[in-house]
């Protein structure tokens, strides 16, 4: 602590000069020590009090010439902080020419106070007040055992003794403005909802968790504790505080002070939250990190009032949870809460701790005349604390959270490091989905459409894949995804469209009396999120492609839902001649009422109901059934039906004796460059 504070900081600035001044008058020195209101103290360079004056006595309960031959390190609690102890001695020894700290002392009265202390060398010649008592100094020179004074180094007392120099000890009670500032600091470190420690002063406790744990013991570099001093040397600048201010609740009393002790004890806040020394020792660190599921919706609709009583209600039952095991409560702002383990014994003690917060939440709330009820979902950190960042530690647990919110919510996720490689995986996929259209890293591969009747090759789906370089060829369901999310699939779908109907065009002209349809996919962002219809009018005027040739593949469950714009390019898209296909069938919403209303061509079976037709000796009756019943359906509404998966000749055989048109899987031919589809049709030609 530094700078003026009060009257007697003012009274002190006033009164150095005077009493160090050279030429001033050994009386004014005298009347300027006795008189002031600033507690003070003449110290030989032994460390020991030579003169004392009223107002100290006052500050510390004693008579001043009690006081006299006291340890002065003792007085201003300078002895057991190993970094204090050395600034003090360097000041002592003329090394340093200033020492000033922030220090809890405590009275004969019992009483704890907050001062500073400043210790600064007085010029030789004014050493001692000139009334001190004529036997003071013999006491200097024969009182000077080690266990008396362990301020001295043994090699130092023979030359204290030759040059005798003096330092004045001032001591400042500035307790009413350290806990103001306490005051201050906990209004500013706590959320006003829920009283809780805030994102700042959680970041705070993290930070120190972390790197306390990197402190090996006896290697000389001792953690430096709460409340620690501001040594300032003869430059006047200062090192940087050893720890904050406590974090008192206000109107709480700072916890009385161990005589002779540094002030590294823990405070009641550390110790309520679980900061304290001996959470900092375990070596390992745990977070829970929590989000409320559906409080949105309950803060929209009853208002942000009962919003901020149910959060205050949350706060009170994550205490509830986390106070048997002192664990650090906060808000991190909104609806996110975290709790910090720095004990941690493992993962399963997080896990159990998780658990306990959801059962704690599943109790309905009664806020304001209403009974609301809540979840949460829960990302579950824990690791060795030396050696883990801040920032890497947040960036699992909200990874991890956002696993439990994808597995279903309401449910805690434990951080995975394989599960977390394969998130970054994608992570990096998505980033440069787009730069990789630009580049030309991706290829099609062509299926063939087989006629199950006559074996003929009737059209190819164009399948896209990716050639990273740094993954190899992906398949399409590593990336169409993540393009769907991020738009990507935007000018990927384009680049498909026009590369597949160019390859197509090339095929018609190659072999003109064997009429051959692509297959490309669209997803339902393409429609939504582009013009499609004036995309597939361009590339087909491009490439010159008939738009009969062209059939477009929507996922069920994409086509089902069709209203408004996606319905209308669809009937537009049909216009034009192409070919819609709902793709995927069977597997979505199988409404078939809209089978009659959208513009659809031909129904693409769901290779899971054709993995029944396996083997005639295992044979799947409603399979079979119901893929008949589709088929003769589709032939009703004049819809062509295409089976996918097919795997044998006995799939084959089966799915055209109950009327399937065409077939597609491994059996025909598995996904294969154009040129192979080229030699297939020059093959039947």
């Amino acid at each position: 602590m530094s700078g003026s504070l009060d009257g007697q900081s003012g009274a002190l600035s006033a009164t150095l000069p005077k009493m160090t001044e050279r030429n001033a008058p050994l009386s004014e020195y005298r009347a300027a020590f006795h008189a002031a209101h600033v507690a003070m103290a003449v110290v030989n360079r032994e460390g020991v009090v030579i003169a004392a004056n009223a107002a100290l006595g006052a500050l510390l309960g004693a008579d001043p010439e009690q006081l006299r031959g006291a340890v002065a390190a003792d007085l201003a609690d300078l002895r057991e902080d190993p970094r204090l102890r050395s600034a003090y001695r360097e000041v002592l020894r003329g090394r340093h020419d200033r020492l000033r700290c922030t220090r809890r002392l405590r009275g004969r009265d019992g009483r704890s106070r907050w001062a500073e202390i400043t210790v600064v060398p007085l010029p030789e010649d004014r050493d001692l007040p000139a009334d001190r008592p004529p036997d003071l100094r013999k006491e200097r020179r024969t009182d000077l055992r080690p266990d008396r004074h362990p301020d001295m180094q043994p090699d130092r007392r023979a030359q204290s003794l030759d040059e005798p120099r003096s330092v004045l000890l001032t001591i400042v009670d500035v307790s009413e403005q350290h806990d103001l500032q306490a005051r201050l600091r906990h209004l500013q470190m706590h959320d006003s909802v829920t009283r809780l420690p805030n994102r700042s002063l959680f970041f705070e406790r993290l930070a120190s968790a972390l790197e306390s744990a990197t402190v090996v013991p006896g290697n000389g570099q001792p953690p430096r504790p709460p409340g620690g001093p501001t040594v300032l040397h003869g430059d006047g600048e200062g090192d940087a505080p050893w720890g904050g201010l406590p974090d008192w609740p206000p109107g709480a009393q700072p916890p009385p002070a161990r005589s002779g002790a540094a002030d590294g004890e823990p405070t009641p806040a550390l110790t309520q939250h679980g900061g304290g020394p001996q959470a900092r020792r375990s070596g390992r660190v745990g977070l829970c990190y929590l989000d409320l599921d559906g409080f949105k919706a309950i803060n929209d609709t009853l208002g942000h009032r009962v919003g901020d009583e149910l959060l205050g209600a949350v706060a009170q039952r994550l205490t509830e949870c986390a106070a048997p095991g002192g664990h650090l409560v906060a808000r991190l702002g909104g609806d996110e809460f975290a709790l910090l383990v720095t004990d941690s014994t493992g993962t399963d003690q997080l896990t159990e701790l998780a658990h306990a917060l959801l059962v704690a939440l599943q109790r309905p709330f009664d806020v304001s005349g209403h009974r609301l009820t809540v979840s949460a979902s829960i990302g579950v950190v824990e690791r060795l604390a030396a050696g883990t960042h801040t920032t890497a530690l947040m960036q699992a647990a909200d990874t991890t959270l956002y696993w439990a919110k994808a597995d279903g919510k309401a449910r805690w996720a434990l951080f995975d490091p394989e599960r977390n490689a394969h998130r970054m995986t994608r992570q990096a996929l998505s980033s440069t989905l787009r730069q990789a259209v630009e580049r030309g890293e991706f290829v099609l591969e062509y299926q063939p459409l087989v006629g199950l009747d006559d074996g003929v090759v009737h059209g190819a789906e164009a399948l896209v894949r990716w050639r990273h370089p740094q993954f190899g060829l992906l398949a399409p369901n590593r990336f169409i995804g993540l393009a769907e999310e991020n738009g990507a699939i935007v000018p990927l779908g384009r680049w498909v469209l026009r590369t597949a109907c160019r390859q197509a065009r090339h095929w018609q002209l190659a072999h003109p009396k064997q009429p051959m349809r692509v297959s490309v996919n669209v997803a339902v962002r393409q429609v939504w999120d582009s013009d499609l219809v004036a995309d597939v009018a361009a590339t087909l005027a491009e490439t010159g492609l008939p738009a009969e040739l062209l059939q477009l593949e929507l996922t069920e469950s994409a086509v089902m839902g069709s209203a408004g714009r996606p319905l209308q390019a669809l009937q537009q898209l049909s216009d034009m001649g192409v070919t819609i296909a709902i793709d995927d069938f069977g597997t979505g919403y199988s409404n078939l009422a809209y089978l009659s209303r959208l513009p659809v061509s031909s129904l693409k079976l769901d290779g899971s109901f054709v993995r029944g037709f396996r083997a005639e000796e295992h044979p799947n009756p409603a399979d079979e059934t119901i893929v008949e019943a589709l088929v003769q359906l589709a032939h009703r509404l004049g819809l062509t039906v295409t089976a996918e998966c097919v795997e044998s000749a006995e799939q084959a055989e089966r799915l055209g004796r109950i009327g399937c048109d065409t077939g597609q899987g491994w059996f025909f031919s598995r996904p294969v460059a154009p040129e192979q589809i080229s030699a297939l049709l020059r093959a039947e030609g």
